[in-house]
């Protein structure tokens, strides 16, 4: 039997559950529709200087492998070898290497633009129908699934869903209009962002400094610059956000240091404020809510879209599995045994999150010594160090 499964939002989440139903597709017939407000770039992916980028683990690169998009997605993807944690004004540091884990790399950044690219252009048309530009104006519940009410470039159009999956965001307008509570715990912090460049490059080391203020990391990515995490309070965000870029180069530099020579070149900024954001359902009869819009953490430990990817994974093994088996994929017994799955992998993610934000953003002079012990305790104890890096490579065990 065909089945008609809409995926609301054609980000990186959405666009990779898309990609891995292809096979799906194709073996039963069901309308697989990924509809997205933005419409797709002309003149597909360019390098910009301020382009977004994202972390991915070497779970991930696992799973991109496992949908046949590596080798290309890795020809602009820069490998962490290294990582190095301090804690600023205090002797407590921690380093892991990607050869002491047995991994080429202990993670990837990538681009953004180049990421959705990369997705995008693997997507059969034939399989997977792309509706774009094209906003939800309304969801609502019908027997047998969802109406979803479209506003296009054209006027209006409606389309049914035996499956509805909302992977639109963080800030999802459909999880309210449906009644879909969310936890917020904001953090009273802003992420700062930007990529730089450093007069020594960074020789594929991913830098995590904890200061006064917060979590600052420095990424590595491809031509040498460095991918800027900055996290601030609320109330100097703004003003550091806006400080022109020598002045903000000469702020960050006192923040960071020196450990990669001086930095010479800032590019555009944008901010954002900080929560754990979690959806108080994830699954409802012939409905699933993924991505941002389920889980959005705290950036500190790059666990965000590696978290969401797996689900996403997951969700479209579980789908496939129905297939198979001759089950609706709306159905609450098949979702609800894919979330089943998922959940432990959630809560360790969110919690390892969640805590290192709170150990790492607190000032607290018995904290601080403690957590500084750890970072030295960690680099002397090689199976703690491994069982750390493990967990942020996405790995389970």
């Amino acid at each position: 039997m065909s089945y008609q499964l809409n995926i609301v939002g054609g980000g990186m989440v959405g666009a990779s559950l898309a990609l891995g139903l292809q096979d799906c597709a194709r073996a039963s017939g069901w309308t697989i529709r990924l509809i997205e407000a933005q419409p797709p770039a002309e003149g597909g992916w360019q390098p910009s200087y301020d382009n977004r980028s994202t972390a991915l683990s070497h779970g991930s690169r696992r799973l991109f492998e496992r949908l046949g998009i590596w080798t290309e997605l890795a020809r602009r993807a820069e490998p962490i070898r290294q990582i190095h944690v301090s804690d600023r004004g205090h002797p407590g540091s921690a380093r892991m290497h990607a050869e002491d884990e047995g991994v080429p790399a202990l993670g990837y950044i990538v681009e953004n633009a180049w990421l959705g690219e990369v997705l995008l252009g693997n997507l059969d048309q034939q399989a997977i129908e792309w509706c774009a530009p094209a906003r939800v104006a309304r969801a609502q519940a019908q027997p047998g699934g969802y109406r979803l009410d479209l506003q296009v470039a054209d006027g209006a159009r409606q389309l049914d869903s035996d499956l509805l999956v909302i992977a639109d965001g963080g800030r999802s307008g459909l999880l309210d209009q449906l009644g879909i509570h969310r936890k917020i715990n904001p953090y009273q912090q802003v992420a700062v962002i930007a990529n730089v460049t450093t007069a020594q490059g960074h020789a594929g080391v991913a830098y995590e400094r904890f200061t006064e203020t917060g979590p600052l990391a420095l990424l590595p990515l491809s031509g040498q610059r460095s991918a800027l995490v900055w996290t601030l309070a609320v109330d100097v965000a703004a003003e550091v956000a806006a400080l022109p870029d020598d002045a903000f180069l000469e702020r960050l530099q006192a923040a960071f240091g020196f450990r990669m020579g001086a930095l010479t070149q800032v590019g555009e900024r944008a901010s954002y404020p900080l929560s754990l954001i979690e959806a108080e359902e994830q699954v409802r009869s012939h409905l699933v809510v993924l991505g941002n819009a389920a889980h959005s953490l705290h950036p500190i430990a790059g666990q965000g879209f590696n978290l969401s990817l797996r689900d996403a994974m997951a969700l479209a093994d579980a789908l496939s599995r129905a297939q198979r088996d001759g089950l609706h994929p709306g159905s609450l017994a098949v979702l609800q045994q894919y979330l089943d799955g998922q959940r432990g992998d959630q809560m360790a993610t969110v919690a390892f999150s969640h805590y290192l934000t709170q150990l790492f953003s607190n000032r607290n002079p018995l904290l601080v010594v403690g957590r500084n012990t750890g970072l030295l305790a960690m680099d002397l104890l090689p199976p703690l160090k491994t069982r750390l890096a493990r967990q942020g490579m996405g790995l389970r065990g």
